[in-house]
């Protein structure tokens, strides 16, 4: 039996992002490409779940490439997703992701092409904290109660 083209994967949050990631900007509407600019805008549907798509840009701080450290989640849901964390920095907020899905895709151009990932989601967990990251810095009684 074959995998068919187009399969999304569900995956782990912390399996794909171990050191978490980072929302940059706003999530905003996904919108079909038109030639003619005085029609309207149409958002995209995801033709598997009939939900309407978002993006967001977000940064991976456990890539070494910098061009590919950074990239677009597509979020399927009938309303804008909200990240629930505040601001660490102007525009940018640590998050997680909730109901992530990943396809494998063909990425580059010519002779310098490479395996890429296509993520969806379909919202953000409740708010990320340091102490909720594996790998996140213990105390000095090493995370232990007292």
């Amino acid at each position: 039996m074959a995998i068919q083209r187009g399969h999304r994967f569900p995956i782990e949050f912390d399996e794909a992002f171990g050191k978490g990631l980072v929302l940059v900007g706003e999530i905003a509407p996904d919108f079909e490409y038109q030639e003619n600019k005085n029609k309207p805008p149409r958002q995209k549907v995801d033709p598997v779940t009939g939900k309407r798509q978002w993006v967001g840009t977000v940064t991976d701080p456990d890539e070494t490439k910098a061009k590919r450290a950074s990239f677009q989640i597509t979020f399927l849901a009938d309303v804008q997703p909200v990240p629930p964390a505040p601001e660490v920095l102007p525009g940018m907020r640590p998050i997680e992701l909730d109901g992530l899905t990943v396809e494998p895709r063909l990425s580059g151009n010519g002779e310098f092409k490479y395996q890429g990932w296509l993520f969806r989601a379909t919202g953000f967990k409740s708010a990320v904290t340091s102490a909720s990251r594996p790998g996140a810095a213990k105390g000095a009684d090493g995370g232990k109660a007292a």
